[in-house]
């Protein structure tokens, strides 16, 4: 997408969640070339903010501004101070200038499982609190906010990063997937009470993608050899593939798309 799609995007912002890797740093950079400042939201200690530097300098390199936060996006006094300076932004630009588009890809939580012969080796109550809050509750209490505060109105795009895992199994995922899950549920229920304000919301369910979330994960190696064999086309979805499938529904012609889990992998989940 580019400048020339009516003028829609230019003045407006996007607000990623997870912006400094993987599919929250590829949408930064699609999002920027469709016209879009954006706000990003990150945690990252000093040895990786060289890449957050990178991700920023390439922004503004589009023409764009960049105005990032490494905070925890899941605590509610961080949310609230990040929310209080997006403000003063919001203010200083143009009257229509608002947050056109949030992504959701906060990818942090716990990797064991459910079950384990010893009960320190199991997850924990509050581990299993924290994947979920992260990774699913917090897409609800970014959006409440920004609706709110009146951040995003008609014409608003949501999107969270979901995964196969909210439908199948994979050894110490169990968190996470219930995670997936619950965040899937409340796209669902946040399009039927976002759309009378006009905001889409959809899922983004990615194939296996070779990121640094994935990499944490015990046994990506045969994850990713299994995607490779599985998908028709071949290979693995890339954090790229995402962030043009999100920048195409962020068009004003694609509104009317919401509530949906939306396959972006080549047809990887298809495949047994």
């Amino acid at each position: 997408m580019e400048d020339r799609v009516n003028g829609q995007f230019l003045n407006g912002w996007a607000l990623i969640l997870g912006a400094s890797s993987g599919f929250g740093e590829a949408c930064a950079l699609e999002l920027a070339d469709a016209g879009l400042n954006i706000f990003g939201v990150h945690l990252d200690r000093k040895g990786t903010l060289a890449n957050v530097d990178r991700i920023t300098s390439r922004i503004k390199e589009k023409g764009r501004q960049a105005v990032f936060f490494n905070v925890n996006a899941a605590d509610l006094e961080k949310r609230k101070a990040v929310l209080d300076e997006i403000e003063k932004t919001l203010s200083t630009g143009p009257e229509r200038s608002r947050i056109r588009v949030l992504v959701h890809s906060l990818a942090f939580g716990t990797l064991k499982p459910l079950i384990a012969d010893s009960p320190s080796e199991a997850i924990a109550q509050a581990q299993m609190e924290m994947t979920l809050d992260v990774m699913a509750n917090s897409l609800v209490y970014w959006t409440q906010d920004l609706v709110a505060r009146g951040f995003m109105a008609d014409g608003g795009r949501i999107f969270a990063m979901t995964s196969a895992g909210s439908a199948r199994v994979w050894r110490s995922y169990g968190a996470v997937s219930a995670a997936k899950s619950a965040l899937e549920s409340h796209v669902r229920q946040l399009a039927l009470e976002l759309g009378p304000k006009g905001i889409a919301v959809n899922a983004i369910r990615a194939g296996v993608t070779d990121t640094p979330a994935l990499r944490k994960i015990p046994g990506h190696e045969e994850m990713i050899k299994m995607a490779r064999a599985r998908n028709p086309m071949g290979r693995l979805t890339t954090p790229e593939d995402a962030a043009g499938v999100i920048a195409l529904l962020s068009h004003p012609k694609a509104q009317w798309i919401t509530g949906n889990v939306l396959a972006v992998d080549g047809g990887e989940f298809i495949v047994d």
